[in-house]
């Protein structure tokens, strides 16, 4: 099938189960009652993309509170009793931070639940995300390890257990999602694609790699503005991605200032490409999709594109986010009448 239609990763929450608009959400039920919530959020999450006509489904992240302390949670050796302030994504702003204190070992099963959940009540592909370990080791701070490379490699090794995990479920596509690579650049071609490459170690599913400039948030917004009128950062990391052995990109487009050209540096791979703007209300028409995916065909053949969000949209109103879904669905229908 030409552009199969799937989203980046998180959806927004019903307000039963947490507090809504918000990126850091809390929870609204407890106990028995939150867990099994999360689970009947997952199922509506589900429904919801279905009825929109996407062909690749995810669980919505509706069982974290965040797309990173979502899996830390479930990691030994990290203190979220005493957490402490530190900028993340190279100071662009400032976060409560757990504290790693001692060695990292995964307490059990991360995803089990909702994953296996959806897989019962899905016959469509089904898509999970994890964090990527930069990602992770900028959103933690370190009392243990005292390396930043060492630190990643051991989540590394924690996250490419829990995907085995995973795709033993019957998940379809992993991604992990590692905006850090947005900004630590020079980092990626040495150790940050090699912790990747640690991370789906062994995996025979579809793995995938989103990078973005982050959720529509205002911090983000307002380091994008800062940026200039072309975004070329991409011209560092896209050959090293091109060589690695993960299958699929996922990167924004419509709406962003990247220069779609950048995209001919990706060769080779399957590119998710973003035909939903997660930084406006505005619903895009299907029409405005269909001319993302053409611009994008000039440089990307056509077999190898997967028309996505631009990045997660869990802080985004919840009928929004379902309006973009449809608009996605019907974008991508639309697409492949034109160029099929």
């Amino acid at each position: 099938m030409l552009f199969p239609a799937t989203i980046a990763g998180s959806l927004p929450k019903p307000s039963w189960l947490a507090e809504p608009d918000k990126l850091w959400p809390q929870w609204r039920l407890q106990g028995d009652d939150l867990a099994q919530g999360k689970l009947d959020a997952t199922l509506l999450a589900i429904k919801l993309q279905e009825d929109a006509g996407l062909d690749i489904v995810g669980d919505g992240e509706q069982s974290r509170q965040h797309f990173v302390h979502g899996f830390l949670e479930f990691v030994d050796g990290i203190d979220f009793a005493h957490k402490v302030e530190m900028g993340i994504r190279g100071d662009r702003y400032k976060a409560m931070a757990p504290v790693v204190r001692g060695e990292l070992t995964l307490k059990g099963r991360v995803h089990q639940l909702e994953v296996r959940t959806a897989r019962a009540h899905t016959q469509r592909k089904l898509k999970i995300t994890l964090p990527g370990p930069m990602t992770i080791s900028d959103t933690v701070a370190d009392e243990h390890y005292g390396d930043k490379v060492k630190m990643a490699m051991a989540f590394a090794g924690l996250l490419n257990r829990e995907a085995r995990a995973l795709e033993a479920d019957g998940v379809d596509v992993i991604q992990f999602d590692e905006p850090a690579f947005n900004v630590f650049m020079g980092e990626v071609s040495g150790w940050g694609i090699e912790a990747l490459h640690r991370a789906i170690d062994g995996l025979k599913c579809t793995t995938a790699v989103h990078i973005c400039y982050g959720y529509g948030i205002k911090a983000n917004i307002d380091w994008k503005n800062s940026l200039g009128p072309e975004w070329k950062q991409y011209e560092d990391i896209f050959p090293a991605l091109a060589k690695s052995r993960i299958d699929q990109v996922s990167i924004e487009a419509i709406n962003s200032r990247v220069p779609l050209k950048l995209l001919s540096l990706l060769d080779g791979k399957d590119l998710l490409i973003g035909v939903i703007d997660v930084a406006t209300d505005a619903v895009e028409t299907p029409e405005q999709i269909v001319q993302v995916i053409g611009d994008v065909m000039k440089y990307v053949p056509k077999e190898r594109i997967v028309a996505c969000t631009n990045c997660g949209m869990a802080p985004m109103h919840r009928d929004i986010a379902a309006a973009k879904l449809v608009a996605l669905g019907q974008g991508a229908a639309l697409a492949r009448k034109r160029f099929g």
